[in-house]
């Protein structure tokens, strides 16, 4: 069996509406009988990979997620800039390659585009129906192609479409994984596994009745406020669950050791560290996580959320969550046998680990 490295955290979050749902409310879920908040794994990971962490961490590592790489694409020919620096929005790079006729570059954009995916219906599209999430080794072979292209002046044949590759370092696909419709013997099973985080107790959903005032009216004539709104809002400590797994992340990677590392540390950091973005300016609920417990092993994984199936109450819910999770983890060892080889703690609220220490067990291969 492989390598498991598990990741059980608890944050709390202030007042904020960090993952909305379609009517702009926070999500929520039903957990125990009672409602609880919720934020999507999507939106988790959405702000991990996009996050200061990752990019420093992980510079030329990292995959771009879009449509509109035709677009992009057809802007690389007809101004002989690079591709990869249209994409890293680099407004000092110099061209590489004479400009492309604009009907000419429409044409082979087109057909580069379609590698990726089906095509948005129209003859000029060069959007692509689903996302498609690109390595930078895909990127780079595409610069190679458009310099190709455009010094012989003649489109791309069928070999020169094969830009697709089944081994790349793209760290966030390796962790997140991707689907390719249009060809799935490219998929990237992912190597990461992230649940909807979730309170430990029981939350109710509140409504923030707002105004904005009119700095020029003086009140001569009108007193009411320039603007009149409302939004919801709420609070809660969190349970978050991660399960990766090592050996895929690896064979991802095409094994190498140093971006494992470099991926495990990011992976760790940004999840006790990034929050999602939502209504940031005007609740700023930033925080970092109070507790962390990580374990690896080879055993079968496990979430550890059934601690909370009955909801935390009291005035020290923080103290009270990790009791109940420790509690936990201890009788489904007694029951099941060790659920992990090793495990290591972060603790905030008492001052006991630290992250360096978790970064360091997490990326240690467990012997």
């Amino acid at each position: 069996m492989s390598e498991f490295i598990q990741l059980h955290i608890l944050v709390s979050y202030p007042p904020s509406n960090l993952n909305r749902d379609e009517l702009g409310r926070p999500k929520t879920a039903v957990m125990g009988g009672v409602q609880r908040l919720r934020i999507s794994s999507q939106s988790l990971k959405r702000a991990w990979r996009t996050s200061d962490i990752f990019s420093d961490a992980l510079a030329g590592h990292l995959g771009i997620r879009t449509k509109e790489m035709g677009e992009k694409v057809m802007q690389s020919l007809t101004t002989g800039i690079p591709l990869a620096a249209i994409l890293a929005g680099d407004t000092t790079a110099t061209p590489a390659f004479p400009p492309v006729p604009e009907e000419k570059a429409r044409k082979w954009a087109h057909e580069i585009a379609g590698v990726f995916g089906k095509l948005k219906k129209g003859d000029d599209s060069l959007v692509i129906e689903q996302l498609a999430h690109f390595s930078p080794e895909e990127i780079a072979a595409i610069d190679q192609l458009l310099v190709k292209l455009a010094s012989s002046g003649e489109g791309p044949d069928e070999d020169d479409k094969k830009l697709l590759k089944s081994r790349h370092t793209a760290a966030d696909i390796a962790m997140f994984g991707r689907m390719l419709a249009a060809a799935p013997i490219y998929n990237t099973e992912a190597a990461v596994q992230v649940a909807h985080a979730v309170t430990v107790h029981r939350v109710a959903v509140e409504d923030d009745y707002f105004t904005a005032v009119d700095d020029l009216n003086r009140g001569d004539e009108d007193m009411g406020a320039g603007h009149l709104g409302e939004t919801e809002f709420a609070s809660g400590l969190f349970y978050l669950y991660l399960c990766i797994n090592r050996d895929l992340l690896a064979e991802n990677l095409d094994g190498e050791t140093v971006l494992v590392e470099n991926a495990l540390h990011a992976l760790v950091e940004a999840a006790v560290k990034v929050a999602p973005t939502g209504k940031q300016n005007s609740f700023a609920s930033r925080a970092y996580a109070s507790y962390l417990l990580a374990e690896k092993g080879y055993q079968q994984p496990r979430s550890l959320s059934v601690a909370f199936l009955k909801p935390v109450q009291g005035m020290d819910m923080l103290g009270s969550a990790i009791a109940a999770l420790k509690e936990t983890q201890s009788k489904m060892d007694a029951v099941y046998g060790p659920c992990c080889s090793a495990s290591y703690e972060m603790n905030a609220y008492t001052g006991e680990g630290t992250l360096q220490q978790v970064l360091d067990f997490v990326a240690g291969k467990h012997a």
